[in-house]
């Protein structure tokens, strides 16, 4: 487990990632990274996928064709 520091940059706050953690996640400055919510409600950070940003992009699709019928089925 790592403790990130938040810290203020520019008008947004920021974590500041150990050595390790980038290592462990395979980023490094400048790369992006998902931050997710799991099943369980727990946040996850991952490494940018092409699977994963056409799987986004999909589903962003599916719900805005389907928006009337999830927001109904949400009710």
């Amino acid at each position: 487990m790592f403790a990130l520091k938040m810290t203020k940059i520019g008008n947004s706050v920021g974590a500041i990632f150990p050595k390790e953690a980038l290592a462990e996640l395979g980023v490094d400055k400048g790369d992006v990274v998902y931050l997710t919510t799991g099943p369980d409600g727990a946040m996850r950070i991952s490494r940018y996928s092409d699977e994963v940003a056409e799987e986004i992009a999909a589903g962003k699709k599916f719900m805005a064709r389907y928006r009337d019928t999830l927001r109904a089925l949400a009710k």
